[in-house]
């Protein structure tokens, strides 16, 4: 490179100039276009680094998303009445890198919430004062654990419950399996207390059938997308 940009210019200057320069304003042009050269090169490098390693950060991370779900929230009243509300509609993704869950959203609209019984339905979401609230939300905030003993997958992640205005950090553990390439179940329960959340238990019948403070939420979840080939050496955090 040294010689190709000195002969540069020198030709330059050749061109430049009907009678030679001096050595010294040749040494001074070489030095500037040799420093420019450098900065050039060192911009480019700089660009290739950050595409590679952004390159790379997409490659390793993938992204399932909810393709079906079974969640109901189970409870029982004072007159031993028992209740079971499901969640028609769950929206959410996984990302999955390092062959490990590093993100999980899931979203849960209010108006969702059937039971059958539209009494029921209506209490239901006036507890969670659905016109200000519309929307349960849980955000995984880490992974706690995570198991792989062949198809079979058991993780604990901790996360952020966010249920009528309220936010609470709540740990799930729950029991996956991979039903097809690409395809993910993950089931399990969270004992919730209404209470803990602002939330008054719905009653009915002028008040005398009120429902217990906590209730369960069971759920299964099928996530879909590229196959992932989940860590099977055992994570834990205290690791």
């Amino acid at each position: 490179m040294f010689l190709n940009v000195f002969k540069l210019v020198h030709d330059q200057n050749f061109r430049n100039h009907s009678k030679p320069i001096g050595i010294e304003r040749l040494l001074t042009n070489y030095l500037h276009l040799f420093m420019k050269t450098i900065l050039i090169n060192r911009r480019i490098v700089s660009v290739l680094l950050f595409m590679f390693i952004t390159t790379g950060a997409l490659v390793h991370a993938q992204t399932l998303a909810i393709k079906s779900s079974a969640v109901t929230i189970n409870g029982e009243t004072n007159v031993k009445h028992d209740f079971s509300i499901k969640a028609t509609q769950v929206n959410g993704k996984m990302t999955v890198a390092d062959n490990r869950p590093q993100a999980l959203t899931v979203e849960i609209p209010v108006r969702s919430l059937i039971s059958g019984e539209k009494l029921m339905d209506k209490k239901t979401h006036e507890a969670f004062n659905e016109p200000k609230n519309p929307t349960i939300l849980f955000n995984m905030t880490e992974l706690n654990s995570i198991q792989v003993n062949g198809e079979n997958i058991a993780v604990t992640v901790t996360g952020n419950l966010s249920l009528r205005g309220a936010t609470k950090k709540v740990t799930l553990k729950a029991d996956g399996k991979e039903t097809s390439p690409g395809v993910y179940t993950f089931q399990g329960s969270l004992p919730v207390k209404m209470s803990d959340y602002g939330m008054k238990a719905p009653t009915a019948m002028m008040g005398t059938m009120k429902t217990k403070d906590l209730v369960t939420v069971n759920y299964k979840v099928t996530f879909e997308g590229a196959s992932v080939n989940f860590n099977s050496t055992a994570y834990s955090q205290n690791n």
